[in-house]
């Protein structure tokens, strides 16, 4: 049967970009148990603390957090245990997984114009905003929220590491045009960066709910799970932190920041216009605290 050059493309250059995952190291045993087990908050603390006691640059980071200005404690924590019983499982999951994406990014090599702190710092402000949504609204699966947030834009990094090339030009046709970046990339790539995030986190055996949120993170009103009963998808959570994210000083390039009435029409779609200023605010100090412990 012949095959049409647009499919031998699509699936070279998918194919190229998911190569580029082979270069960077696993997750640590402790970040899979906690991403395996993001459902179930009845983990052992003195099963983990143990693990985590192991590493002594993990404790010592651990410790850090909760003795920031973020918790605002009196006295100094100063045992591991002690520390996730205030943290709780979903905060210590949280920074767990920021540090360890932290160090996954600073490993790999970029092209000229890729910045990897502006990258890193995207990823971390969606993360938290996503999670905060979740506490404030009925969202499927709100506890992927913070995963699915830090981990939404991984394809755009696949792409830039994979195929510099075709990357330079997509940020010449985004200039050239105005179009939507994923616009450029289902004509240049006939593969968005939201596909290739779903399927890197196919890869690492995230869970499905997790891997569809990215996947519909720029159509999230196309995703087949939309709920009736007032549930927001968790699509619709991470666009939404997305949005927040660019217009609140956290762009990874010039062209994806985004206006402040962007960042108001994103938590009224969501329904959380009323709370916009303290959501900031919230996501300012958590962002604060979680850079200055990664």
């Amino acid at each position: 049967m012949d095959v049409s050059p647009s499919i031998l493309h699509r699936v070279s250059y998918r194919d190229l970009a998911l190569k580029s995952l082979d270069q960077l190291p696993p997750f640590s045993p402790v970040l899979n148990h906690l991403v395996a087990n993001l459902a179930d908050e009845d983990v052992s603390f003195a099963k983990l603390a143990g693990v985590i006691e192991r590493d002594s640059v993990l404790s010592g980071n651990v410790l850090r957090l909760v003795n920031s200005a973020l918790y605002g404690r009196r006295g100094t924590v100063s045992s591991v245990g002690a520390a996730l019983s205030i943290l709780g499982i979903a905060k210590l999951r949280n920074y767990l997984l920021g540090l360890s994406v932290s160090k996954l990014w600073a490993k790999v090599n970029t092209p000229d114009g890729w910045s990897t702190s502006r990258f890193n710092d995207h990823a971390v402000a969606v993360g938290l905003m996503a999670d905060l949504i979740a506490q404030k609204k009925s969202v499927d699966y709100p506890e992927g929220a913070f995963v699915g947030g830090l981990l939404h834009d991984l394809g755009r990094l696949l792409i830039a590491t994979a195929l510099p090339d075709e990357h330079q030009r997509l940020n010449q046709m985004r200039l050239s045009t105005g179009r939507p970046l994923f616009d450029c990339e289902q004509e240049l790539l006939e593969v968005s960066h939201a596909e290739l995030s779903a399927a890197a986190l196919s890869r690492w055996n995230l869970p499905a709910p997790i891997q569809k949120a990215v996947l519909y993170h720029h159509s999230w009103k196309l995703d087949p799970i939309r709920s009736t009963s007032g549930t927001k998808p968790l699509s619709a959570v991470i666009w939404a932190a997305n949005e927040v994210a660019n217009g609140s000083g956290f762009p990874i390039g010039d062209a994806d920041a985004t206006s402040d009435s962007s960042v108001l029409s994103a938590l009224q779609e969501i329904g959380l216009d009323d709370q916009a200023s303290a959501l900031l605010e919230q996501l300012k100090t958590e962002f604060e605290a979680m850079k200055a412990n990664i």
